[in-house]
């Protein structure tokens, strides 16, 4: 291991996994615990995998504060099956939910949730080139739910307080980017979700956590892989789960006890991200951040340079200097450094040493 030579990975998702989360899963590939058998050969009904996955849980619980009125479910199909499964579980026939967009994936959210009935929006920043969180809201008071995404990957706009929804109107959140970067308050959210890729392991697995509640809402007409309530009472359990993913998630739930748990990742967070901020704003304007200074994003950070020729320049002497996945995304361009929670100090200071050699050359 002494002679790996890492990337420096700024990818937006599939992101950076914890390096000691890899060399765990590389020393217990073959073997998972003495079974002599890698974890993803194991059934998922045995007394092995119930460890991986009840320990994965309990670690989640813990992390996040999360009530025992609350389930936690480990699903297939990414943030983007529940934008239609949230809506066929959670809001009544004939009932409208709100939503607040602000960027690309909350504008999917509501666009799939339309597909199945009515949904509109709260607010809507699209017209300010989502690159703020609004300053108001016009909320349904007999709304099904009040939907928000709290972290735009692509746009790199993060609600640092969460919106108040109307007396009985649940809150419901997309957290997928920034999921277990910092500490929140899991009793004012009715469900969460995160897609695990972005910030908390492998492409695979979504969390889910949902109070119960919620869960009771469930219709009995929805096929049986789309049914909240079948999947809860399972165990995440009712067919194969993405076995892998899942002891992987567990291993960065453990990580991130280890490193002093939420607090203390969002403190290392703060500094990653201030630090690339900083080369920005410190640039003279050769490098021109995109979200407003109150709405930027501790884990995506979307800039522009001077012109489309610098950045494909700029990507590919990035990637030289073993800087990858830091070309925006396909819809907006530009650049993006996404410095998830296993991006460490070293690459944010690789990137911003960088940055300023790179405009010292070219500005």
């Amino acid at each position: 291991m002494s002679d790996l030579k890492r990337a420096y990975n700024f990818n937006p998702g599939p992101g950076a996994l914890p390096l000691e989360v890899l060399q765990q899963a590389q020393a217990e590939l073959l073997d998972f615990k003495g079974t002599g058998m890698s974890v993803m050969e194991i059934s998922h009904r045995s007394k092995e995998f119930e460890a991986v996955i009840q320990t994965a849980e309990a670690d989640l619980r813990e992390l996040l504060g999360i009530p025992s009125n609350y389930k936690i479910m480990f699903l297939q199909g990414g943030a983007t099956l529940q934008f239609a499964m949230l809506a066929m579980n959670l809001r009544p026939a004939g009932a409208s939910a709100d939503y607040i967009v602000t960027g690309t994936w909350s504008k999917t959210a509501i666009k799939e949730a339309k597909k199945l009935g009515t949904a509109r929006a709260a607010a809507n920043t699209e017209t300010d080139g989502f690159n703020c969180i609004p300053a108001k809201l016009d909320l349904d008071p007999k709304a099904a739910y009040l939907h928000f995404t709290s972290n735009e990957t692509i746009h790199g706009v993060e609600f640092f307080t969460e919106p108040t929804p109307p007396d009985g109107v649940p809150l419901v959140c997309d957290t997928s980017s920034n999921f277990i970067s910092r500490p929140i308050d899991v009793s004012k959210y009715a469900f969460l979700y995160a897609g695990a890729q972005k910030n908390a392991g492998p492409s695979g697995v979504t969390v889910v956590i949902a109070r119960d509640d919620m869960i009771e809402r469930t219709p009995e007409n929805l096929p049986v892989m789309l049914d909240y309530k079948t999947l809860a009472a399972s165990g995440s359990l009712h067919n194969t789960p993405p076995s892998f993913a899942i002891y992987m998630v567990g291993l960065v739930f453990q990580w991130a006890k280890k490193q002093g748990g939420l607090a203390a990742i969002e403190k290392t967070n703060r500094v990653k991200a201030g630090m690339v901020y900083d080369a920005i704003d410190q640039s003279g304007g050769f490098y021109r951040g995109h979200a407003k200074v109150d709405a930027r994003s501790l884990m995506n950070i979307p800039f522009r340079l001077p012109s489309e020729e610098l950045e494909d320049t700029f990507a590919k002497e990035a990637k030289k200097n073993n800087l990858i996945g830091l070309k925006g995304h396909r819809s907006v361009g530009g650049m993006r450094a996404s410095v998830y929670n296993a991006v460490t100090i070293e690459g944010a200071t690789a990137l911003v040493d960088f940055m300023k050699e790179f405009q010292k050359k070219n500005g």
